[in-house]
């Protein structure tokens, strides 16, 4: 059950993003913080630093970071296949 939260959480703000990485924060807050409390506001700005950090997109470096926190590896696999496959 979880792992189709993640995927459909993140496939909803892979298809709604418009605008880029910055656009979708406010998406990855409603859906990851507000809607199913995954992590906490201090917890979502170490998401953003982390993803600002690495390589490559920050929704999917978001994902991946959700993801494994939420239910390991599969939740990561899942949470970034979501939110890649509307691309």
């Amino acid at each position: 059950m979880i792992l189709l939260e993640l995927f459909l959480s993140f496939l909803q703000i892979g298809a709604f993003s418009f605008g880029g990485g910055y656009a979708a924060m406010p998406l990855i807050q409603a859906q990851v913080v507000t809607k199913y409390h995954w992590l906490s506001m201090a917890e979502f700005t170490d998401l953003i630093t982390i993803s600002q950090m690495t390589p490559g997109p920050i929704a999917v470096n978001s994902a991946t970071f959700v993801g494994i926190k939420i239910a390991g590896i599969p939740g990561a696999l899942i949470a970034t296949l979501g939110c890649i496959l509307p691309s």
